[in-house]
């Protein structure tokens, strides 16, 4: 008794090949199905990573303007304090305050020290 082989090209009773063939097919289904569920998380990854940067980018360029700022202020600040220390230094020459004889009193009078002001 010979066994022939059908012409499908299986030895196997046409039930088993056709459920191998099913296994194979939904196996192949699953890969497709998780490979195109992996591309879509990545897309979403790399978008996420993309928006991260920007933001980083636009916290980065608003720092640098408020640090631009800042040191603008320090040298205003710089050239008022320059300033108030020339009049300061000019003041001290002429203070009858700090050339007073009588330089033991700790508060002054209101009178001695408006004479001091500029008029």
């Amino acid at each position: 008794m010979s066994c022939a082989v059908p012409a499908g090209g299986s030895a196997l009773p046409r039930s088993a090949a056709a459920e191998g063939s099913q296994q194979s097919h939904e196996e192949d289904d699953r890969k497709v199905r998780r490979r195109e569920k992996n591309r879509v998380a990545a897309q979403r990854s790399r978008k996420k990573q993309t928006q991260k940067a920007d933001k980083l980018h636009e916290e980065y360029e608003s720092l640098e303007q408020e640090n631009t700022s800042l040191k603008r202020e320090i040298g205003k600040l710089t050239d008022e304090m320059k300033h108030l220390s020339e009049v300061l230094k000019d003041h001290e020459k002429i203070c009858p305050l700090l050339h007073c004889t009588m330089n033991f009193v700790t508060v002054p009078r209101p009178d001695a020290l408006t004479s001091c002001l500029p008029r």
